[in-house]
């Protein structure tokens, strides 16, 4: 196992380097470093002022030097003026003989994440903060939906094609069918609305990020707990129909096991095999799928500061937020990989 893990983990730094040189030169792309000194000087700069100002802000870089510099593994740049020295890892513009003493490198592997030209705040602060807030709504959002979606595969899968496998398998397809902001947007005008909501209901999505209560999480919580739930519900149902089929299930019945404890003792845990490596994709699609709830209920999170990022050519918080992305998209699958594992007899003995 610890073999497995290390060759893993060496894959996973491989391809988290792969991703983030890909997202790296995407976010760094002429049109995009164009917008982004128009953006920070204005407008009506001509092409001259433009590479001017890419040129002392060491974008004129070639893109391989720059992620180098970005990563942290090659030193930043420099530059001279009459002013002082000026640079990557300088604060401002200071003498000779205090930027002498500044750092070399400054990157991701030091811990410096950058600048963000949106919030005008160090963008591991507000990674900080804002992946917190998207933590606790992922949490309450699992606590729904995992144990939900667990029941209802399982009571379908129980006995297929009878009438509440069907119905539960009914429900399940459209809440899967039906997108966020669509039942969303149902959710508002069944709760909020003044006409046909629900006088008493008085929770905003906005005010949990100060106030974490029940009422103001209620509607994003549902909003997306009620798309994923499907998802794992029907890959629930499906193993276990299949368990429910096996040789071994039959020979329990054949010699009068009790139906109660066919399933609790020899179908769920093999029904629940496949479930689980579902439900630990459901935290990278958590963490970047909730940009349309956050930003239907103003609610600001990572996935909120992934809209404004875009829409401001946030360059240095768009590359934070795709390494954020990707580690914990790699992490998940390893975790899930792992327990598979240790799930699955026939591949720990293998």
């Amino acid at each position: 196992m610890g073999l497995f893990i290390l060759r893993r983990s060496g894959v996973m730094i491989l391809t988290a380097l792969c991703l983030t040189f890909i997202v790296f030169i995407l976010t760094n792309l002429e049109p995009n470093l164009e917008k982004l000194a128009k953006t920070q000087g204005n407008f009506r700069m001509s092409d001259e002022a433009v590479n001017s100002w890419l040129n002392n802000n060491g974008y004129g870089q070639p893109a391989v030097v720059k992620y180098g510099q970005w990563l942290g593994a090659l030193p930043g740049w420099t530059r001279t003026t009459e002013e002082g020295v000026t640079g990557r890892c300088i604060t401002g513009t200071q003498p000779e003989a205090e930027a002498g003493q500044a750092a070399r490198f400054c990157g991701i592997l030091q811990g410096e994440w950058g600048y963000s030209t949106r919030f005008k705040d160090d963008v591991a602060s507000i990674i900080s903060v804002r992946l917190g807030n998207t933590g606790y709504l992922m949490l309450w959002v699992l606590v729904i939906m995992v144990p939900s979606a667990l029941i209802i595969g399982v009571l379908a899968g129980m006995r297929e094609g009878s009438v509440t496998d069907r119905s539960l398998s009914t429900v399940s397809i459209l809440t899967t069918a039906t997108p966020e902001y669509v039942s969303g947007v149902i959710l508002i005008a069944i709760f909020t609305s003044s006409t046909v909501g629900l006088k008493w209901f008085k929770g905003t999505a906005t005010s949990a990020m100060e106030n974490p209560t029940f009422e103001n999480f209620f509607l994003p919580v549902l909003t997306i707990a009620l798309y994923g739930m499907g998802y794992i519900a029907r890959m629930t149902r499906a193993s276990m129909t299949e368990v429910m089929t096996a040789q071994y299930i039959r020979t329990a019945r054949l010699k009068g096991v009790s139906f109660h404890n066919i399933v609790l003792k020899h179908a769920l845990r093999n029904a629940l095999i496949a479930p689980f490596t579902v439900i630990m994709l459901q935290f990278p699609w958590l963490l970047n799928g909730v940009v349309i709830v956050e930003t239907l209920f103003n609610y600001k999170g990572f996935g909120w500061i992934l809209v404004e990022a875009a829409g401001n050519n946030d360059i240095e918080l768009l590359l934070a937020i795709s390494v954020v992305s990707v580690v914990v998209v790699l992490v998940t699958q390893l975790i899930s990989d792992i327990g598979y594992v240790y799930l699955n007899p026939r591949i720990r003995i293998s």
